[in-house]
């Protein structure tokens, strides 16, 4: 089985040109060969077509390349050769090579009596393949049109085509093992009504559509040409597909190079957004969702899930790993689904898994709703999980819901309550969610392609919307990195806590930690209870709003370590949301504290972040060879010129100015190299 892995940089190759006689004819040649058949009884062979040769296909070596071309010349009924090839010099290393149809230049006039006949036409049709730094072959230039007609029809087999038969004839290899990840099948069938394609000529042979991505006409070509122009025009775009030993479609992940730039900035709290496999849409979009600096939504990777099986979303959930080098998020969030979990447990071992309240709490209507008393429930329900700030607040709270409205039976509440680790807020106290889970009943969570996907979205519509959706939540992120480096923020009240982080976070990320430094004044009669060495409790009060307009006062414990200046509020708002809450900040104003302390003060929310170059965080085991390092190091380089070149006409004309000399520098250099 031939593999192979959508994952570098694609790079312009300018060839030198090349002589009319070429050097190499070792896999020239004409002649007729049969194919030997099976010989077993009612044995059927099915043509495996190879897939069009594309700039951006890599190999694991020479040979896979030459043999990937050699079969698709077969089945087009054109031989190969290798008409040219280079190599480094002092090691007589091939590091480029190309492979020619075998009518390719023109044979020198025989002086023979009775010369063979001519077969060179001159024929342009060929690939270049070069070895790249990852030590793999890749395509990197294409011509596919001949000057001569072409035919799997004729009855004759090429030199190479011999060479391909003798050599599988021969191999008789072992039974292969299996592996963890399953890679990609080169010789690849399109899916089509419940059948693979093949010669009109043999026997059609049902595919189990079940355990398949089920593509309609035109999706397959429209999500592979998406992802090779891709690859073309989107720096360091990475993708993988997974097909099984039927050519059938099972798996596909990709990110672009955006999504990969945010995995190394906001990959601490990741959701799997599963919301369109939940609902049953026609397509079975995965979505990897992080939190940027802004509180925004960013997407960090997208997949198609062809079964809902443990195997099936470990295969994705590798893919991601792959695509992001190996850092696994602290936290994941995913729906109850008990395939994914047992997939989150195995690819992410030390990560916390827990499921989306959101996920939840928008069932209720539908797992409950036809419930005697289910407004009441509706209420009960709610107020033990957002109100409770005790463990032994929710259980209380929950047990007398059960006992009042006789739900011991109801399979689903047992199932909730049986994980409520993994969902209940007052549960998950200790654990870092960057505002991804909603602590109020008014906080909800909406898809990333909110808006751009609907139930009977087909493949190929989702390719022409993806970009959209992503230009727009990028142009969404970049108003907000304006605004937040440009704009004084307004003051709402005296408070030095207001005061400093308005010079910190980012626009967004201020306004809301502007409503803690209001609701202050909503706390009072801050005490202190006991004192147990540099630890002192405190209580504050705080009149909080109830059902309706009511208002009843709720005690807050916040706990005060005097010589590190560390603080812990019941609320435990730091977690969950990533700043200060108002009890926190009451308890440091009560101990004439003027300054919040740099460890209370994330970094992720700064309106700096990108620039401060936090790419580097976590990367220290990798590769600094490694294409990707590079794209992040020069991403992270470039965004100051960005920022300062969008601040007036004059910067923004050096800053194009510059960039096209540097351009023209690189181009250069490439074709010193070439």
């Amino acid at each position: 089985m031939y593999s192979v892995i959508y994952n570098e940089n694609m790079e312009e190759v300018c060839l030198n040109s090349e002589p009319v006689f070429d050097e190499g004819d070792e896999y020239e040649g004409d002649g007729d060969c049969q194919e030997e058949r099976g010989h077993g009884a009612g044995e059927t062979h099915l043509k495996k077509d190879p897939p069009q040769p594309t700039v951006g296909l890599e190999f694991d070596s020479f040979d896979e390349a030459y043999d990937f071309y050699n079969a698709y010349g077969k089945e087009r009924g054109f031989g190969i050769r290798v008409s040219n090839s280079w190599f480094r010099s002092k090691r007589k290393e091939r590091y480029r090579a190309k492979l020619s149809c075998s009518s390719a230049g023109f044979k020198k006039k025989s002086e023979a009596n009775n010369p063979r006949p001519v077969t060179r036409t001159g024929c342009p049709a060929m690939i270049v393949i070069r070895l790249m730094d990852s030590k793999r072959w890749r395509i990197v230039e294409v011509e596919l049109e001949h000057n001569h007609a072409v035919s799997p029809q004729i009855k004759r087999f090429y030199k190479s085509h011999k060479k391909m038969i003798l050599a599988a004839r021969r191999a008789q290899p072992p039974p292969e093992p299996v592996t963890e990840v399953h890679t990609i099948r080169l010789y690849q069938t399109a899916v089509c009504n419940g059948f693979t394609n093949v010669d009109e000529r043999e026997v059609l042979i049902p595919v189990d559509h079940s355990k398949h991505l089920e593509l309609k006409e035109g999706d397959t070509q429209a999500v592979y040409n998406y992802f090779c122009r891709m690859k073309l025009t989107n720096p360091n775009f990475f993708y993988l597909m997974d097909i099984d030993d039927d050519s059938c479609l099972r798996n596909v992940f990709w990110a672009d190079a955006r999504s990969r730039a945010a995995c190394g900035l906001f990959n601490d709290t990741v959701a799997i957004d599963t919301t369109c496999l939940t609902n049953k849409y026609d397509i079975p979009l995965i979505s990897f969702i992080g939190v940027n600096h802004h509180g925004q939504q960013v997407l960090l990777g997208c997949a198609f899930l062809g079964l809902d099986s443990v195997e099936y979303y470990v295969w994705i959930l590798r893919a991601w790993l792959n695509c992001i080098l190996g850092r696994p998020p602290e936290v994941i969030i995913t729906d109850q689904s008990k395939p994914l979990q047992s997939a989150v447990c195995e690819v992410f071992p030390k990560a916390r898994h827990c499921y989306g309240l959101w996920y939840i709490m928008q069932r209720v209507p539908e797992k409950l709703g036809g419930l005697k008393g289910y407004e009441a429930i509706k209420r009960q329900l709610n107020k033990a999980v957002y109100n409770s700030l005790k463990i032994v607040e929710f259980e209380t709270a929950w047990a007398d819901m059960i006992n009042q409205h006789g739900l011991g039976d109801n399979r689903w509440l047992q199932t909730l309550y049986e994980d409520r680790r993994r969902w209940v807020p007052v549960y998950l106290k200790d654990t870092f969610f960057a505002g991804m889970i909603p602590v109020q009943e008014n906080e909800s969570f909406n898809a990333f392609f909110d808006g751009y996907v609907h139930k009977h979205t087909s493949f190929k519509e989702f390719v022409d919307k993806y970009d959209l959706a992503l230009h727009r939540k990028h142009t969404k992120e970049a108003v907000a990195d304006l605004e937040s480096r440009n704009s004084c923020f307004e003051l709402k009240t005296r408070c030095s806590f207001e005061v400093q982080l308005s010079k910190v976070y980012t626009k967004e990320i201020f306004r809301r930690f502007q409503s803690e430094v209001e609701g202050m004044y909503s706390c009072f009669n801050t005490r202190q209870v006991t004192a147990n060495g540099p630890i002192t409790t405190y209580i504050v009060k705080e009149r909080v709003e109830v059902e309706g307009n009511e208002k009843e006062v709720k005690n807050y414990e916040v706990l005060y370590e005097t010589s590190q200046v560390d603080i812990r509020c019941i609320c435990s708002l730091f977690n969950y949301k990533g700043y200060l809450c108002r009890h926190a900040l009451n308890v440091l104003n009560y101990n004439g504290i003027e300054e919040i302390p740099s460890h209370y003060i994330l970094a992720r929310w700064s309106k700096d972040f990108k620039r401060r170059g936090l790419f580097d965080h976590g990367f220290n085991d990798v590769d600094m060879y490694n294409p990707l390092y590079w794209y992040h190091h020069l991403y992270k380089r470039a965004i100051p010129v960005l920022e300062e070149g969008a601040q007036s006409q004059d910067h923004y004309e050096v800053a194009v100015h510059e960039l096209e000399e540097l351009l023209n520098r690189l181009n250069l250099v490439e074709e010193n190299i070439v």
